[in-house]
């Protein structure tokens, strides 16, 4: 199988063109796709940090240099929680609730577009076939060769 036909393959090149065409929106406005997706993800009373870096598919250490940067910009503000002095909770400046409401329209406006040029059972197939292929990935686990030896 050549690898432009494997499906991983194809997910990454389709994803990396949608990534890459909301940041060329976004940065008509000052922000990138993954400053956007975080300014989505976080609730009028606050997000956890642990939680934004899930939804994000990262480590929260990983997640703390672009926060600094959205914290400088203005979009946030970080504050430790009452209960829990060690989890953080992010806040919408009103800035960022500016910036947020961009971020959304963009998304509405790819996904009425992405909706227009699908018919609704091709795009119940995409919705079914990608839920699927996330289960799929999270229960895969890896074989070696030498386990495929122990097999036979």
């Amino acid at each position: 199988m050549k690898q432009q036909e494997t499906i991983d393959y194809l997910l990454k090149v389709v994803w990396q063109n949608m990534s890459n065409t909301y940041n060329q929106i976004a940065s008509e406005f000052g922000i990138t796709q993954a400053i956007g997706y975080v300014l989505i993800n976080i609730d009028k009373d606050g997000t956890a940090v642990s939680q934004l870096a899930g939804l994000l598919g990262v480590k929260a250490t990983s997640l703390s240099r672009m926060l600094n940067n959205m914290e400088e910009s203005g979009l946030i503000y970080r504050e430790a929680s009452s209960g829990d002095k060690r989890s953080v909770k992010v806040f919408l400046t009103d800035f960022g609730r500016e910036k947020r409401q961009v971020a959304k329209s963009v998304v509405r406006s790819f996904n009425e577009y992405l909706n227009d040029h699908l018919t609704v059972p091709e795009k119940n197939g995409l919705v079914q076939s990608l839920q699927k292929l996330n289960k799929l990935t999270l229960g895969y686990t890896v074989t070696t060769g030498n386990d495929e030896q122990k097999d036979k």
